[in-house]
């Protein structure tokens, strides 16, 4: 009797461990996009909203706070990053009631059905030429957080503020990253932590094969077979420079006391077409570099410092910005067009959420060191104020997944008095199987006999599954 226990206890676990595991290959909420406005030719909100809905984007980052978007993604459940201009931090900084007043209009006025998840207050202040500005940022930063706490949203509604890459004073090789910018950026990291807010960087591969645009560089941004390159401190191999440059903030942070600080990247992309001296802008290339970010995130491996675990990533963006000043790359970032269709197919669609193999870091392996990775450049800094938009025709909307009738539970089925509670309303309810045994029919028609475990495990969205709903001992509902 101990040993079928044990037995059973093993299967439980495994049954278990399928289940969560089943719940995390689906969830797709690292994958976020940045919608800029800086254009003419935007689709309406509400289209705009139900093309996110036929996507695996769950996460959308706003440079501003414009409430058509902000009511149209209400009642998606796509999370929401707002933002505060650069031209608010010193009234933000200096006047506790304009932080009170903006977190009134922009947060509270559509909280919770538009799900508000961080505050952004300016973009990439730290490295701009104006320090005048970035001592004002923690104390603006500070008052927001304090309208937040007022409003009983402080542990809800997260601020925090951009950066690019040029914080870091040292980028290679990526376990000796370090920040720059003394107290102004141990202050902004000291508020991160106190409040449990991430750090928001933008990380470009793309501009590090611009400077660089050697064969051997442009495998290693784009995730493509190359020789690697190798951190001699750790003895790690880094296949892509992804990996390296969210590392190299990762050993920044672990250096300066503050390990404890969640990384989120902000902004990362690669345009698909550019002016006729622009390197390296084209189709193919954008496709590869999203579309193999996309799976990286998705297959979970993490960087070698950080190791199965996905960064929260936004990438740049979710259309075209025709009114952008600079390059031709620099409006051709989109990965959709106005009229709703992909610019190219990166993976995104509902239909193509399986991961395909990516080129990940191996483990630590003593190897001949490669040439010093490319310069981490910063990406140019994202104008903040966004242009008017023009008012457009409506743009029919993208088709949305049809709904799937939900799949009778086996625990109902085999006639178990239950009761069944969406998972969305009730995230954390154990799930009860019942240990007997069945018999399931095969194709060649011989029964086959299997034991129902006596089993608990948590229930979070996926359920028995992917049945679509929890099933609970009746009365516990």
């Amino acid at each position: 009797m101990a040993s079928d226990f044990q037995t059973y206890s093993s299967t439980a676990a495994v049954f278990c461990f399928f289940l969560l595991s089943f719940h995390s290959a689906n969830a797709q909420s690292f994958i976020g996009v940045n919608y800029g406005q800086v254009a003419d030719n935007l689709p309406p909100p509400e289209a705009t909203a139900k093309l996110l809905q036929s996507t695996s984007i769950e996460k959308v980052r706003l440079y501003g706070a414009d409430p058509a978007i902000i009511k149209a993604l209400a009642n998606t459940g796509i999370g929401i990053v707002i933002g505060a201009a650069n031209g608010d931090i010193p009234a933000l900084a200096s006047d506790p009631n304009f932080a009170g007043n903006w977190v009134n209009s922009n947060v509270l006025a559509f909280y919770p059905a538009s799900k508000i998840i961080v505050v952004t207050v300016g973009n990439e202040v730290i490295t701009l030429p104006d320090q005048n500005l970035a001592s004002q940022l923690v104390p603006a930063m500070q008052n927001v957080q304090n309208a937040l706490n007022a409003a009983s949203l402080g542990g809800k509604v997260k601020v925090s503020t951009v950066h690019s890459m040029a914080v870091l004073s040292q980028s290679e090789p990526p376990s000796g990253g370090a920040f720059g910018y003394g107290d102004t950026m141990k202050g902004l990291l000291q508020f991160l932590s106190t409040n449990g807010a991430p750090l928001m960087i933008n990380p470009y591969p793309f501009f590090a094969y611009r400077d660089d645009p050697r064969p051997e560089t442009k495998a290693f941004c784009l995730f493509q077979p190359n020789a690697g390159r190798l951190d001699a401190n750790t003895g790690i191999k880094y296949m892509n420079m992804w990996d390296a440059q969210v590392d190299a903030i990762h050993s920044a942070l672990k250096a300066s006391g503050f390990k404890d600080v969640e990384i989120v990247v902000a902004e990362t992309g690669w345009p698909y077409k550019g002016d006729s001296n622009e390197v390296g802008t084209n189709l193919e290339n954008a496709k590869a570099y999203n579309g193999n970010l996309i799976n990286h995130l998705r297959s979970k491996v993490g960087t070698p410092l950080m190791p199965g675990k996905s960064v929260d990533t936004y990438i740049f963006a979710l259309y075209d910005e025709d009114l952008k000043p600079g390059p031709a790359s620099e409006r051709s970032f989109g990965l959709f067009n106005p009229d709703l269709s992909a610019t190219y197919d990166a993976g995104l669609t509902k239909s193509t959420q399986t991961p395909a193999p990516t080129q990940s870091t191996p483990a630590p392996t003593p190897a001949t060191p490669a040439p010093a990775t490319t310069p981490t450049n910063p990406a140019p800094t994202t104008p903040v104020n966004p242009a008017p938009t023009t008012p457009v025709a409506p743009v029919n909307p993208a088709p949305t997944t049809p709904t799937v009738n939900p799949v009778p539970s086996p625990v109902v089925a085999a006639g178990i008095p239950a009761t069944a509670t969406s998972c969305r309303q009730r995230p954390s309810h154990l799930l009860i199987l019942v240990s007997s045994h069945f018999s399931l029919l095969t194709r060649t028609r011989r029964a086959l006999s299997f034991p129902f475990v006596l089993a608990m495990c948590v229930c979070d969205r996926v359920c028995f599954a992917g049945y679509g709903s929890c099933v609970y001992p009746a009365g516990s509902a």
